[in-house]
């Protein structure tokens, strides 16, 4: 009996340490789908075509473009860093990352230890950024590509489409620049479906849009943007067109530079009835500006125009020119339906409240409606100030 209980022991002893070894091999990252992409840390790019490549620990040197394409995963530990290196000058091989349709991304950092996409260089436009596509719809047509990138393919009929899920992540340093009319942002939202997750995101120090959505159905929860770089002017904080519809938790917006906008809301340029027209809600938002003498052209909190609605509630706009600059009929009629609206707004030094532009040169509607003030709302939660929620793994704030 003493030899029968020895001998169960020691088995439970074995399937005990093989258990602990297959969990210490889950922790290491062992893909469970492993893909044919050779892995360099020194020099990443290429294509993930298949599986799943795992970036576990320390720093990577994105060399040039890395893009995930259909079927493949690419999944990023707590504190990774990936640094896209500077671009030789007189060439074109620009450092981005992609995740195509049908493709995903796993970005796995925490307030403690975020993952950072940065760049060799600390200065604005060095990189560009993070591009994401996937299969929402989108009113620009059936599908379209991209305008940054490889012109890779986005938009569809499948509203909950999963391009993965992106949690604790900083964007540095991006916005590289082709030209004037082609611009890489800090993350950009190609037709991206609301079965991917998106929460506590900080695009700092951009020199182009923040976070534009084209399209989709993505929400998100927990978005900062940081503008403060004086000699690299960025564009807006946040940015949508192309009918994105979205709901959204605590957004926090700080540009104490001469960049542009809070927000800049499209529906469509083309087709101002555009379907679907984007119809964004955004709950508990605080956007802070340079101030309302700012000379550079663009001080309004919000631009909404070209047939874009929206739904905003519980805002903070501090040190702004115009708080909420409508333009173009149709988004001036909706302020009058209520589908583009704004509910327990306060205002911090904001010298015009509200603006409204026709789309008749000339005309300039009433557009008051828009906002209801409250002196108790909270924004992204601290009013003007750091939000708690993102205290801790966000930089210049």
């Amino acid at each position: 009996m003493k030899k029968s209980v020895l001998t169960l022991f020691a088995v439970a002893s074995l399937s005990f340490a093989a258990l602990t070894v297959s969990c210490s091999d889950d922790d290491k990252g062992t893909p469970s789908n492993p893909s044919s992409f050779v892995l360099d840390r020194d020099n990443l790019k290429g294509n993930i075509n298949d599986g799943e490549v795992i970036l576990e620990s320390g720093t990577y040197k994105l060399t040039g473009k890395l893009v995930v394409n259909a079927g493949a995963k690419l999944t990023i530990k707590p504190g990774v860093i990936i640094e896209a290196t500077d671009v030789a000058p007189g060439t074109s091989d620009i450092r981005y990352i992609a995740i195509s349709q049908d493709a995903e991304i796993n970005v796995q950092g925490s307030s403690s230890n975020p993952v950072v996409m940065t760049s060799t260089t600390k200065a604005p436009g060095k990189w560009g950024g993070l591009v994401i596509c996937g299969r929402a719809p989108i009113n620009k047509g059936a599908s379209a590509q991209a305008e940054v990138g490889d012109n890779l393919t986005y938009g569809g009929t499948e509203t909950g489409d999963s391009s993965g899920s992106i949690k604790f992540l900083r964007v540095e340093y991006s916005g590289y620049s082709y030209n004037q009319d082609k611009e890489f942002n800090g993350i950009s939202f190609f037709g991206v479906g609301n079965g991917t997750t998106v929460e506590n995101v900080q695009i700092y120090e951009g020199s182009d849009d923040g976070f534009e959505f084209f399209g989709g159905t993505v929400n998100t929860k927990n978005l900062v943007v940081t503008n403060i770089n004086p000699s690299a002017v960025g564009d807006d904080l946040f940015d949508w067109t192309e009918g994105w519809n979205g709901s959204n938790e605590n957004w926090y917006g700080k540009r104490s530079n001469a960049g542009n906008r809070g927000i800049e809301a499209d529906n469509n340029s083309n087709n101002h009835l555009a379907t679907p027209i984007s119809f964004p809600i955004i709950k508990n938002l605080t956007l802070v500006g340079a101030g309302p003498d700012d000379t550079s052209g663009e001080a309004q909190a919000m631009k909404l125009r070209v047939g874009t609605k929206a739904k905003f509630d519980n805002v903070v706009l501090a040190n702004w020119k115009t708080g909420f600059d409508v333009q173009h009929d149709e988004s001036v009629g909706y302020v009058g339906t209520g589908d583009l609206k704004a509910t327990n707004v306060k205002f911090v030094n904001v010298t015009t409240k509200s603006k409204g532009t026709g789309t008749t040169a000339g005309t300039t509607p009433d557009v008051s409606a828009i906002y209801t003030e409250s002196t108790t709302a909270t924004g992204a939660g601290n009013g003007e100030n750091t939000p708690t929620w993102a205290q801790g793994w966000t930089l210049g704030l």
